[in-house]
């Protein structure tokens, strides 16, 4: 099993920024497949940055330039920094480890860019 804390999200205006982070315990043997996803109103939830199984990094298209997803091994715990944030980035966030063919789910965090 695998349990996952995320931070709060919060409210923040268009060309902010913000950072979850997000705690992983339990067992698993590596941090690679752990990751972030949202889903937006009226829409699938889709990835937004994760690591890979080779530990490299993948970001959703649209995200690419502003976020920034980094980990710290000593805390099991991955961030994922915002940058120049758009109303279209409104969703309920949610962190994500693959572990032996098994998706765990953190409870998920509301963020809202709005003016």
């Amino acid at each position: 099993q695998v349990q996952l804390v995320e931070s709060e999200g919060g409210w923040v205006q268009p060309g902010g920024s913000l950072r979850l982070s997000c705690a992983a315990t339990g067992s698993f043997d590596s941090m690679n497949g752990m990751g972030y996803y949202r889903q937006r109103p009226g829409k699938r939830r889709e990835v937004v940055a994760r690591f890979l199984a080779s530990g490299t990094t993948y970001y959703l298209g649209s995200v690419k330039g502003r976020f920034t997803i980094s980990r710290d091994e000593a805390k099991n715990t991955i961030y994922l920094q915002m940058n120049n944030l758009k109303p279209e980035d409104t969703a309920v966030y949610y962190c994500n480890h693959f572990v032996q063919g098994v998706d765990f789910w953190g409870q998920g965090t509301q963020v809202t860019v709005s003016s």
